[in-house]
């Protein structure tokens, strides 16, 4: 099959490569769709470290080819979306309510067994969470799967498997915003669109997006946002005005950048919510006002996946999509074939999609 490979640091390339059958507990996936997403990206550049040479992809949708041995619950020709974090469901967070923080395994680019499937010649190839899936086929546990229904198009639904449920999750989980309220969305790439989204789900009567580009900015719009501010120059005045001077109830950061978080905090009212969405660099801090954390009274939060609980999230998710009542057929900006997969990547450094998805025939 083939395979996008991160061979080193910035060093991509398509390569044909074998995959072995599932084992124990795992699923053999073809690939329908894989979105091409920033945290890809942040591998292949070192943001997000991880060990080299690794199969990319980790946002997906494809149809169950095969079923390895103690797997229940699903059928071959089954359509799935995959998560990239697998929930056992009995971890000390799963029984929390929270298996998007799932522990069941160490996300190395090993498979939950700690070895691996994918060869490129005699060489094992690592993956990146669990799937590996920008390639035509991947195996995947078994508990990273979950069900849809197979009239769904695989290329959107595939954005389910990490920007939607993040953006969205963001909002209507973590955050939890409510009816009526002013919201900020800093970043308005294909997380802070869906982030927008979510705020939109969720009834907030303003929601002002805010980025360096003309492009995102107009995106932003048609997603819901009711106002936009070219980041360019300081939105923190801006911001206020349209707020009476108190600042947003909730604002968001999308982006990973600090002095967008710190922006992200600035626009917040008293007592209002920070939810920090983006993925910064490992050594960046974000310094604080030691005296204001508690005169402001804000409530700083992270927010991972979305606070995903996938197995339903996921397809409440594609219920909105289908009831159109959550954009996803103008959040696939473009598609490209698995041999066009680089210039995927270079489309997303240059910030020209909303979301690039490779397809598959």
């Amino acid at each position: 099959m083939k395979a996008l490979v991160a061979h080193a640091l910035n060093q991509i390339a398509v390569e044909d490569v074998r995959i072995d059958p599932p084992r124990a507990g795992e699923l053999l996936i073809r690939m329908g769709a894989t979105g091409v997403c920033h945290s890809d990206l942040s591998v292949m550049n070192g943001t997000i470290p991880m060990a080299l040479p690794l199969v990319l992809g980790h946002e997906g949708a494809g149809v169950i080819e095969e079923i390895g041995e103690g797997v229940r619950g699903f059928a071959v020709g089954d359509h799935v979306v995959l998560s990239f974090v697998p929930a056992c469901g009995s971890c000390h967070f799963c029984s929390r309510q929270q298996p998007f923080l799932c522990n069941i395994g160490n996300p190395g680019g090993t498979m939950l067994d700690g070895t691996m499937r994918v060869h490129l010649g005699d060489q094992d190839l690592r993956v990146m969470q669990y799937l590996g899936c920008m390639a035509e086929y991947a195996v995947v546990p078994a508990i990273s799967a979950v069900r849809i229904d197979p009239s769904l198009p695989l290329d959107k639904a595939a954005l389910v498997g990490c920007g939607v449920m993040t953006g969205v999750g963001a909002a209507i989980k973590t955050a939890k915003v409510t009816p009526g309220s002013t919201a900020a969305v800093f970043g308005c790439g294909g997380v802070g669109l869906s982030v927008i989204q979510g705020c939109r789900l969720a009834g907030a009567k303003q929601i002002i997006g805010v980025d360096l580009s003309e492009s995102k900015l107009k995106l932003a719009q048609e997603f819901g946002a009711t106002h936009v501010l070219n980041a360019s120059s300081d939105p923190i005045g801006p911001i206020k005005e349209l707020t009476g001077g108190f600042g947003v109830d909730f604002a968001f950061e999308a982006i990973g950048v600090p002095q967008a978080m710190l922006q992200a905090n600035a626009s917040a009212r008293r007592g209002g919510t920070v939810c920090i969405v983006g993925l910064g660099k490992l050594f960046e801090q974000v310094p604080l006002n030691a005296l204001l954390i508690s005169v402001e009274a804000k409530k700083l939060i992270g927010s991972f996946y979305g606070d995903a609980n996938f197995r339903v999230d996921m397809p409440m998710l594609l219920d909105l999509y289908r009831a159109g009542r959550l954009d996803l057929d103008r959040m696939v900006t473009r598609t490209y074939t698995i041999d066009e997969a680089p210039q995927a990547f270079a489309d997303l450094q240059a910030g020209l999609n909303a979301r690039g998805v490779i397809v598959y025939r």
